[in-house]
């Protein structure tokens, strides 16, 4: 996740001041400087939309679509709303604010804490990293009170800062499972927005036909579900790369990310779901090859120590 500045850059090809742009990636800014057109990097086109519904853990088709009334089982997210106060949030982005924001890809702006790490060659190192920040301990310490995230220990934390005039996203991707562990942790800060959800597969995803209560397309606690022994009509299908499942994320919400979600579903913001300023601090944990028991265990507890002494400065 390295930085780029571009405003060195001259030539064919040059980034304006501002842009951390690289290869096809590109932002309002780069795009305006070259004249507009098509963005160098256009997200694959999803027929098949639905969102996500917390209550129920179900992905239900959108209103007035072919697949209104259909629904499958999402699992692997957890939305905790309200995990910080307004007061809170206003004092954790003023305090990140102390420090600088290095330029990223696609409009985006970041801090890291963390090690130095080169996922391809699977190497890591300290390197210059001194912790997570000390304004970060009380928000993991109160990560531990819900069951879904007991014995939590982010050894990473990435901020990132969106913003609609720089047309900041973030392409649809896997974050990396030979570093960082099980659950991805999500702190959604100043402004909400929508989590995109797609997966890379020929496979179908069977769908259910469900009794829409209510309305919108959040379902109560009691939705029943086609009954297979019903008949065909309360089921269907509907190829898995065309899907595209929209969770809804409020500001000062906590998502957690985790198995199917985690390891089969990329996610991804789209720049149109970017409508005001917003930050997200992003926890990770060290996968099973760095815990007790695992080939590099050592190396996982020096990074756990120095991750906890809440001392950190971005790298």
């Amino acid at each position: 996740m390295a930085a780029a500045g571009g405003g060195g850059r001259s030539g064919c090809g040059a980034r304006p001041r501002g842009c951390g742009c690289k290869g096809v990636r590109t932002c309002l800014l780069c795009e305006r400087e070259r004249g507009g057109g098509v963005p160098g990097a256009l997200p694959p086109q999803k027929t098949a939309h639905f969102i996500y519904c917390s209550e129920t853990g179900l992905a239900v088709g959108t209103e007035k679509s072919e697949f209104a009334g259909w629904a499958f089982p999402f699992p692997g997210v957890s939305l905790i709303k309200n995990f910080v106060s307004a007061e809170e949030e206003a004092e954790l982005v003023r305090l990140m604010d102390q420090d600088d924001w290095k330029l990223s890809q696609s409009g985006r702006r970041k801090q890291d804490y963390g090690p130095r790490v080169n996922f391809r060659k699977q190497k890591l190192k300290p390197g210059s990293f001194d912790g997570l920040p000390s304004f970060s301990r009380e928000i993991v310490q109160r990560m531990g009170v819900h069951p879904i995230l007991e014995r939590f220990l982010p050894v990473e934390q990435c901020n990132l800062d969106y913003h609609p005039e720089r047309g900041s996203a973030i392409d649809p991707h896997l974050d990396d499972s030979w570093l960082w562990g099980e659950r991805l942790v999500s702190l959604n800060l100043l402004s909400p927005t929508v989590l995109s959800m797609s997966r890379d597969s020929d496979e179908r995803l069977q769908l259910l036909s469900v009794s829409q209560q209510g309305t919108g397309n959040s379902l109560p606690n009691d939705t029943k579900m086609g009954d297979p022994e019903e008949g065909q009509s309360t089921w269907r299908s509907v190829p898995c790369d065309l899907v595209e499942v929209a969770i809804h994320l409020p500001a000062r919400s906590l998502l957690v990310l985790f198995g199917a979600a985690r390891y089969q579903w990329k996610h991804a913001i789209h720049r149109q779901h970017i409508e005001s300023h917003r930050i997200c601090a992003t926890f990770r944990e060290l996968s099973a090859e760095f815990c007790p028991g695992g080939k590099q265990e050592e190396l996982g507890q020096e990074l756990l120590e120095i991750a906890l002494s809440f001392q950190g400065k971005p790298v």
